[in-house]
């Protein structure tokens, strides 16, 4: 099930007849406050959300879902509002479309989240390194044995960097890993989705779990945690 959250009837409108011709079952929220209803009681396998909704915008729902849940989040967001896009990334998002949008590449952007976070490409075993230990197929990654919460595009891109320890990826590499060949993605996205990977391993006691390769790229650190 997907869930819509937006305050404007006509985008709603637009989304669940692109989604619904998709395959895919949809459900609606007005407003922020619904929007976190309708997340706790449907447990929706992603969540359309809109940025400038009024009273409680998108930001805050997403900070206040990332508390307690890794739902994959999709933004939607103005033009302008690039500051808004870099803030939500940083917050958990795991995507975001500009308005106006293309309903053909919005359906293609919540099938690449869905498919990452659903494991359908994912590894089958336990990845380990150091402290650090990543199950792609169950989405569970842990520092010190102690549980680690990633969104679906931060267990993607630790999941690429754990199966090819060795190798130094660049961004381009990284963005065509995750996302595909046929999808733009800004530099800035895959900056946010690595400080945001980095923050949350560091907090967890690994803070040397990716390198980087001053002109290349990244690669994995020893995660020796400490």
């Amino acid at each position: 099930m997907i869930l819509i959250a937006d305050d404007d009837a006509q985008i709603r409108d637009v989304l669940r007849i692109a989604l619904g011709q998709a395959g895919f079952t949809v459900a609606e929220a007005v407003d922020g406050q619904a929007a976190l209803e309708a997340a706790a009681s449907l447990q929706p396998d992603l969540i359309v959300l809109d940025i400038g909704m009024p009273e409680m915008d998108g930001l805050e729902v997403c900070r206040t879902l990332r508390k307690t849940s890794a739902v994959p989040i999709l933004f939607l967001t103005a033009h302008a509002d690039e500051v808004d896009r870099i803030v939500g990334l940083e917050l958990g998002a795991d995507d975001y479309v500009t308005k106006p949008f293309s309903p053909r590449e919005l359906v293609a952007r919540v099938r690449a989240i869905l498919k990452r976070s659903q494991g359908v490409a994912a590894v089958d075993h336990v990845q380990r390194r150091g402290v650090l230990s990543v199950d792609p197929a169950r989405h569970l990654c842990h520092v010190h044995d102690q549980p680690v919460t990633l969104t679906a595009r931060e267990m993607e891109l630790l999941e690429r960097l754990m199966s090819h320890p060795d190798h130094v990826m660049s961004r381009p590499q990284l963005v065509d890993a995750i996302y595909g060949t046929n999808v733009h993605v800004s530099d800035r996205t895959m900056d946010s989705h690595l400080r945001n990977l980095r923050a949350k391993l560091a907090r967890a006691g690994c803070a040397d779990a990716i390198d980087t390769v001053h002109g290349v790229g990244i690669r994995m650190g020893a995660c020796r945690g400490g």
